[in-house]
């Protein structure tokens, strides 16, 4: 079916197909007043649900809200049919870095330009509890200046995925550029894991081939998990150190990133570095920046994500709602709230759990706050643990009532 020409919500007109998957496909699209250039990625409802990828969804929707940096393809707006969901994102139209190395290896000076904008992309996920997870040249795109964009968070993972003991455990990558750790299906630290990725993408950079590479899967594995390759004469003599400490196959020894940008050879011709000398966010306090009407409506729209899933008006496991308070003020109120209601209350780095202990399970709800704008913050409060219909009654009853004071 052709669908060149369409005119999607009465906002994008559909162009030509960009690049397809198995469960999306990308157009490039035109907004119908501005006339600015934006990549629509369809992805069908039924086939996503079919395959027990909705979370997926959710989750690289819910990511990719929080991520706001000039080396991050942005997502613009979020829409959805009963049969399609609509990603409006940020149309980068210089391909991938991978249609690059089809030609080769590149200048030194060039790669390092890339790699530093790939450090600087994925060292601001981290501090806002976000691991991309499958870093790869293909995920990689250049604007028309040059600019490198990381894309596809379809496998990333947030820090609420974690684990108790702080690890992940998810197996998931492409294979040549997946760290030993998650080969050997061990819990893993998502920072170190993606440390890892970005080193072989500098070697790939560097040297124009991959570092472990076999016909054979299983021996190409066994390479990846001593750490086992050769760099070709051509590759610089002061990279050398810094890739060896990103494949390091001991991830407690493995470099971090602020090790990498301390790194005399990624200093090197570096023009700025404001994400990276950014302080990190505290837990999931997310500070925004300056965003027009445009940007907060189109917020708001995606929200509830319920919404884009299914007919359903509301979530009875989840419920958002904003607040004009400061921060500070928010998580003090949660956690005299707690005192009052005589819950247990857990403060993880700006995430606040209350837990209170039932006889027939006990009821635990997670808050986390986002700054839309200065002292306008998003409150999403989610079901971690006991009856929904009670999580629902607590909310509206006690919750939001005693917070909106």
């Amino acid at each position: 079916m052709d669908i060149n020409g369409v005119v999607l919500m009465q906002h994008y007109e559909l162009g030509k197909l960009l690049g397809h998957g198995n469960f999306a496909k990308v157009y490039h699209g035109r907004h119908v007043v501005t006339g600015a250039s934006v990549a629509i990625k369809v992805i069908d409802k039924k086939k996503v649900s079919k395959a027990g990828m909705m979370n997926h969804i959710k989750r690289e929707i819910t990511v990719m809200r929080l991520l706001d940096h000039p080396n991050i393809v942005r997502l613009h707006e979020v829409m959805a049919t009963k049969t399609k969901i609509y990603f409006i994102l940020e149309y980068v139209k210089g391909g991938e870095l991978f249609d690059k190395l089809t030609k080769g290896k590149l200048q030194e000076t060039g790669a390092r330009k890339y790699f530093q904008q790939l450090i600087s992309a994925i060292s601001f996920c981290h501090s806002r509890g976000v691991y991309h997870r499958d870093l790869k040249p293909e995920n990689l795109l250049l604007d028309d200046e040059g600019n490198l964009k990381v894309s596809d968070f379809g496998l990333s993972a947030l820090v609420q995925t974690k684990s108790q003991n702080g690890l992940l455990h998810t197996c998931c990558g492409s294979p040549a550029y997946v760290a030993p750790e998650i080969i050997d299906q061990k819990a893993y630290d998502g920072a170190k894991a993606d440390i890892w990725s970005c080193g072989v993408v500098l070697f790939v950079l560097l040297a124009g081939f991959l570092p472990f590479h076999d016909s054979n899967l299983i021996e190409m594995y066994k390479k990846i998990a001593s750490a086992r390759f050769k760099y070709p004469k051509s590759f610089p003599v002061e990279a050398k150190s810094l890739v060896s400490n990103m494949l390091d196959p001991n991830p407690i020894t493995r470099i971090s990133t602020a090790g990498i940008i301390q790194h005399p050879w990624f200093k090197l011709d570096l023009v700025s570095e404001p994400s990276m000398a950014e302080k990190p966010v505290s837990g999931n306090l997310v500070r925004s920046g300056n965003r027009n009407a445009f940007d907060i409506i189109s917020w708001s729209r995606g929200l509830n994500l319920s919404r884009l899933f299914s007919d359903s008006i509301e979530d009875d496991q989840e419920m958002r709602f904003m607040l004009k308070q400061p921060a500070s003020t928010i998580i003090s109120k949660l956690e005299e709230i707690a005192m009052i209601l005589k819950m247990k209350v857990m403060n993880n780095n700006g995430v606040i759990l209350l837990k209170m202990e039932q006889k027939d399970g006990d009821l635990q709800i997670q808050f986390d706050v986002f700054e839309i704008i200065s002292n306008v913050h998003l409150i999403e409060a989610g079901l971690v643990g006991g009856d929904r219909f009670q999580f629902l009654e607590f909310m509206n009853e006690h919750i939001i009532p005693l917070l909106s004071v």
